[in-house]
């Protein structure tokens, strides 16, 4: 058992978006003697899954309460972690304290997912909490380097993963995505605001249609964080669902950044991975 670094308090507020992530992540934590206190989103948390640790609830929108909440735990350490739809500002019920920082929230909205994530950290930072990311609190659940599957990229999709990381860094400025598909040198799928899982069933889709040449078992899908982007927010994750719409697509395998990716399920996705004779590899940027 690993004790938790000098520079982190406990407990350390985790708000908690959809997902199994933030659920490894507090096990994880208290795996490190860390204790979590999660704050669960409402309609996207699993309300199941959090019964597990010591919770509670908010709306977006509701960021006086959030406040409140871990001023009242002592937690002076904030992580945010799970999937999130960004809402349209005219959806979401703003509370006090969010209409005091309102300004500064509708700036954040005039950019991407990024530049939105960031700016919300520095209206934390503002109100004195520290920010930390899965990197801080759970590293083991990154991704290594290296291959985690029986099959392995061969000097093709290495080409391929090599092209797709070039595209991904070209991408970057403009905060569109993280996640491309590169099959022989040809870029064919960049990942938009549908994120990875709809890349991928409409990579099916036109394969199914007959409008890729190229035969199955070829093309990688390649992920990493966005050049400059603050990785305590928003890392690239990969998991069973991913592998298995890999497998849909025809695709011969993943690479993602390792270090910076996140990893659900890791056992389960391994063996999905070796089921269908993907390989699933980290690489360094």
């Amino acid at each position: 058992m690993t004790a938790p670094g000098p520079q982190i308090g406990s407990p350390v507020g985790v708000i908690a978006g959809g997902g199994v992530l933030p659920f490894a992540v507090a096990d994880s934590m208290q795996a490190r003697q860390i204790e979590p206190l999660l704050i669960g989103l409402r309609g996207f948390c699993d309300p199941n899954e959090i019964a597990r640790f010591q919770h509670h609830w908010i709306s977006i929108g509701q960021y006086g309460r959030l406040k409140r909440l871990l001023r009242a735990a002592h937690c002076r350490d904030v992580m945010f972690i799970g999937s999130v739809v960004r809402p349209s500002l005219t959806s979401v019920r703003l509370d006090w304290g969010a209409v005091r920082v309102l300004p500064s929230v509708m700036a954040a909205y005039r950019g991407g997912d990024d530049h939105l994530l960031t700016s919300i950290g520095r209206i934390f930072e503002g109100e004195g909490f520290r920010l930390y990311g899965v990197k801080d609190v759970a590293p083991e659940l990154l991704m290594p380097a290296g291959e985690l599957t029986t099959a392995a990229p061969d000097p093709g999709h290495r080409a391929d993963v090599a092209k797709g990381q070039a595209v991904l860094a070209a991408l970057s400025p403009f905060d569109i995505g993280q996640a491309v598909v590169v099959i022989d040198g040809h870029v064919v799928a960049v990942e938009d605001i549908g994120g990875t899982d709809a890349l991928l069933a409409n990579l099916a889709r036109l394969r199914a249609q007959g409008k890729i040449a190229a035969k199955p078992g070829r093309g990688v899908l390649v992920k990493a964080p966005k050049r400059g982007q603050d990785l305590r927010f928003d890392l690239p994750t990969l998991g069973p669902r991913t592998i298995d719409g890999v497998a849909a697509a025809g695709l011969a395998g993943v690479a993602v950044a390792a270090g910076n990716t996140l990893v659900a399920e890791p056992q389960a996705m391994i063996a999905a991975a070796d089921r269908a004779g993907l390989f699933v590899t980290g690489v360094e940027a």
